[in-house]
């Protein structure tokens, strides 16, 4: 599976972005989605996490009530909705496949990853 993210831009802090990530090359359905994020000298990490069909879903809990994770599975494509946006959301943001939600959530054996798209969160 190939995946392509969009949606990463500029904005000030309260703000509201929403990111897209589309899937071809394998069947969508099959795989769990997450996002990830990664800020200068700091490690990747799990911002969210969706199970197949949407009904499961997992959050970092720095984002927890600010950021949600959908899918459409008929459009190949999951979304992360980014309200409320803080200067420390600042990084580039990735979104990745995964064979189970536990695959996502420790972000180990995962299929594939986005090339990334850059959110930056002014004052």
């Amino acid at each position: 599976v190939l995946l392509q993210a969009s949606g990463g831009g500029l904005v000030q802090a309260g703000g509201s972005l929403r990111l897209s990530c589309e899937a071809s090359g394998g069947t969508f359905e099959d795989y769990a989605m997450g996002w990830f994020r990664q800020a200068p000298g700091k490690e990747r990490e799990l911002v969210a996490g969706i199970g197949f069909s949407g009904g499961t879903t997992y959050y970092a809990e720095v984002v927890k009530g600010r950021f949600t994770v959908t899918r459409d599975n008929a459009k190949n494509t999951v979304y992360l909705q980014m309200n409320s946006l803080k200067l420390e959301d600042t990084a580039v943001y990735y979104c990745a496949a995964g064979p189970t939600m536990g695959a996502i959530i420790k972000m180990d054996a995962l299929d594939a990853w986005g090339q990334g798209t850059q959110v930056t969160v002014s004052s």
